[in-house]
């Protein structure tokens, strides 16, 4: 049985996605190795190194279904690597005369570090595509509530209205510079390992820049200026990168959070017949979506910095850095895949609750709009001044229970410089939103 939650067939279910298992999994990996071994063969056949036709049935023979597994666990459990093992049961496969062509100026780092790049491809284009789904439906979230007017907070208490699209506009942000980035590291990170027993390619001869490129053709990979068996930068900016995506997830889930509140209850989870229960409360619908998204994230979080750990490696081949990243790649890309679905659940189905969130903006009675009226009063008395008697008027509605404007009134400097209809003009959130439509635009300009 699995040890690891996210592998479990129970409680897989809340942790990663069946798509990114399937392709971060081990029969992934080994078909992804076979993948190699193949491409290595077309490679060298087209550059006359192996005959087309041994070529043509390593290529046939390549398919991991047809792996000895028993056997090929006692191959690697014996030299701490599966390459070997998987090579002579490809040979086998691919009959004595193909079979010898197998694995042609290769090393066993070569197979593993490219089969791991493209899982690492397949992983990312299934990041992507989650992740752009999410930024639809935040946008549109954005654009359904830009006018939505709620109270902003900072520190956990009412600071400034803002607008729910406002909000939301806030979260997307990130995500968007996260596609971004995505489509800048690839490049980066999609590249070919080939570089044989010392980086050097020394077996092939002359022909080890020209079997490199050809093989990094077959592959549809960069071809590298140079091996990178020591230099694992862009496997670790792969992993780094889900580590920054889940942290603009988690900001994301502690809001929804935090405004599922009971006491606040601005928005919620999408609901469905028994999400979100408890065993004894009948009533709670808890957000079960937030909290996986901050439990995998923090997953991804702790996995990072193995990764960074890793690229300490010595000399031309890592004695044990590089044997620590199949503990943290496929299990971060499982996580994050997993944190971003929850997050499109959200993205596309949060309740939006804006009468509520009316009745908690008002429920200060103006309070939070105070800035507003230092700011209205200031050019008749001075921002000092100013700032001095809305302080005051704000102690006199805290200690009375009345509304900001009826506490400005009752101060004749107040009453002696603005009318109701103007202290009731600064009293009103909704006239108070500075830039915010500006910045919703500018934003949601940025979907395309």
């Amino acid at each position: 049985m699995p040890v690891n939650p996210a592998d479990s067939p129970v409680f897989g279910a809340l942790y990663g996605t069946a798509a990114m298992r399937d392709c971060m999994g081990e029969m992934a990996f080994l078909q992804s190795m076979l993948d190699v071994e193949a491409a290595l063969a077309r490679a060298q056949a087209g550059l006359g190194i192996v005959p087309a036709e041994a070529a043509r049935t390593i290529t046939a023979s390549a398919k991991a279904d047809r792996l000895d597994l028993p056997a090929l666990a006692a191959a690697t459990r014996n030299t701490g690597y599966p390459v070997v093992g998987l090579v002579n049961q490809l040979s086998a496969l691919a009959g004595p005369e193909a079979g010898r062509w197998t694995h042609w100026g290769a090393t066993t780092q070569d197979i593993m570090d490219t089969a791991v790049v493209l899982q690492i491809r397949a992983g990312l284009a299934l990041i992507r595509t989650e992740l752009l789904a999410v930024n639809a439906g935040l946008a549109r979230l954005a654009r359904d509530h830009r006018a939505t007017v709620m109270a902003g907070r900072t520190h956990l208490q009412h600071a400034l209205p803002v607008t729910f699209g406002y909000k939301v506009a806030v979260w997307l942000s990130p995500l968007l510079t996260m596609v971004e980035r995505l489509d800048q590291l690839r490049p980066r990170v999609e590249r070919l390992q080939f570089g044989g027993a010392a980086g050097t390619l020394a077996s092939l001869g002359e022909q080890g820049i020209a079997v490199q490129d050809a093989l990094a053709g077959e592959l549809g990979l960069a071809a590298p200026d140079i091996p990178w068996h020591v230099s694992r930068d862009g496997i670790a900016e792969a992993v780094g990168f889900l580590g920054l995506l889940c942290g603009s997830l988690s900001k994301l889930a502690t809001d929804v959070i935090l405004l599922m509140q009971t006491e606040v209850a601005e928005v919620a989870e999408p609901h469905q017949e028994g999400r979100g229960g408890s065993s004894t409360m009948p009533q709670k619908r808890n957000p079960i979506s937030c909290e996986y998204i901050i439990a995998q994230s923090r997953g991804v979080h702790a996995l990072v910095p193995q990764m960074l750990a890793a690229m300490a490696q010595d000399q031309e081949r890592g004695t044990g850095p590089w044997q620590t990243e199949p503990l943290a790649v496929g299990q971060a890309f499982l996580l994050a895949h997993g944190a971003l679905a929850q997050a499109r659940v959200l993205a596309e189905g949060l309740t939006v609750d804006a009468a509520r969130m009316r009745r908690n903006l008002d429920s200060t009675g103006g309070l939070i709009v105070a800035e507003q009226v230092m700011m209205g009063l200031a050019p008749k008395l001075g921002r000092g001044e100013a700032h001095h008697v809305v302080h005051q008027a704000c102690d006199l509605a805290l200690q009375r229970s009345i509304p900001l404007a009826e506490a400005l009134l009752a101060d004749p400097r107040v009453a002696a410089l603005a009318s109701p209809a103007e202290i009731a003009r600064l009293t009103d959130p909704s006239a108070y939103l500075g830039s915010t439509q500006a910045f919703i635009d500018r934003v949601l300009a940025r979907i395309g």
